[in-house]
């Protein structure tokens, strides 16, 4: 019964959080809704910013530390709903809503895991995230958390993965990069064109290829996505500026490959932030052989969560569908939320991690 009173409360919960307005940077009223709602379940709490701790008491460090984490914020609502995005609907065995997808449903069946995990003794201590600022990797989200958590050995990033496992994650580094030339007459024999100069460093964004490929991940990929050069039609430009988006496999860190690339281009390249790192969990640990146990299927995982944050073990789940994220009339299953549940309940019941 107590199961079911839980994915209950849950959908109650998620459509709470649907009808707050949650764009990121702007999640104070759902994390206080988030608050009061587990003040009134007795949970033991702690708000970090926009941030909301749960721990269990006397979480000491003779066990291991397992971190279940998910984020309460949401983007802006796509030009195309035909719905309010702000009013919890349910229809079909659909909870449609701004965030349903991404991430309130992963983040109430994780809280009610925690929740469930909690009343019986496990090998490890629980602590549960709910986290901000994750669609923007804000400072304030997730990062600015985990220097209050001390020791995590494994973490579960609740995000919309069908309720498979993601057990690698692309990371995520964008680049500034400048060509200079000489500034002159476009009709006479004068300057040095910095287009052209940068043309050799395009192609080279757009054919090299990495030497190390990830077997859930691929290649590096390597995008120019921005170009701006020149003030009038007649000056040759002296100065070329473009963007390139770098996807980065859990075989190089950033910082690593920062430096592979301005030893091989000539523009000058400035990094906007080595922060956004690639993950993956060995495919041995213990959360993988009972994910696998269970019939699950381990994939690598294109899109960027707070696991780009996690300097430890880390493995991503949830119930929903990436390709709803982002979406109009964005929405989550009902029977998704109550499978994620119990779903997340038997990959960590009783798993020993160490």
């Amino acid at each position: 019964m107590y199961i079911e009173q839980l994915k209950q409360e849950s959908i109650d919960l998620l459509k709470q959080m649907i009808q707050i307005p949650s764009v990121s940077r702007d999640e104070s009223k759902v994390a206080d809704a988030i608050q009061n709602f587990l003040l009134t379940k007795g949970l033991l709490i702690n708000r970090i910013g926009n941030n909301i701790v749960v721990r269990q008491e006397n979480c000491s460090t003779d066990r291991p530390v397992v971190l279940l984490n998910s984020h309460i914020d949401t983007v802006k609502p796509a030009a195309g709903y035909t719905r309010d995005p702000f009013t919890p609907t349910e229809e079909d065995g659909r909870l449609y809503g701004l965030g349903s997808n991404d991430a309130g449903g992963p983040m109430v069946s994780l809280l009610a895991a925690y929740r469930y995990l909690t009343q019986t003794e496990q090998p490890y201590h629980l602590v549960f995230v709910a986290s901000c600022e994750e669609e923007v990797s804000g400072r304030n989200g997730i990062e600015s958390v985990l220097p209050h958590l001390g020791r995590i050995d494994l973490a579960v990033v609740g995000e919309p993965t069908k309720m498979q496992m993601a057990v690698a994650e692309k990371g995520l580094m964008v680049l500034d990069c400048t060509a200079h030339g000489v500034s002159g007459h476009a009709a006479r024999n004068e300057g040095v064109n910095a287009i052209y100069k940068a043309l050799p460093d395009i192609e080279w964004f757009r054919t090299h290829s990495f030497e190390r490929v990830s077997q859930f991940l691929g290649s590096v990929k390597t995008s120019v996505t921005q170009i701006d050069a020149g003030t009038q039609h007649n000056v040759v430009p002296d100065v070329c500026h473009f963007v390139v988006d770098v996807r980065v496999n859990e075989l190089y860190k950033n910082t690593e490959l920062l430096e592979m690339i301005k030893s091989s281009v000539g523009c000058e390249v400035k990094e906007r932030s080595t922060r956004l790192n690639s993950s993956a969990i060995d495919m041995t640990h213990p959360i993988v052989q009972r994910g696998l146990s269970l019939g699950l299927t381990a994939f690598g995982s294109p899109t960027m969560s707070d696991q780009a944050l996690m300097p430890f073990t880390s493995i991503k789940i949830g119930p929903g569908d990436s390709a709803r994220s982002h979406t109009a009339d964005e929405y989550i299953l009902l029977s998704e939320i109550g499978n994620g549940i119990d779903l997340y309940i038997k990959l960590l019941d009783g798993l020993q991690i160490q």
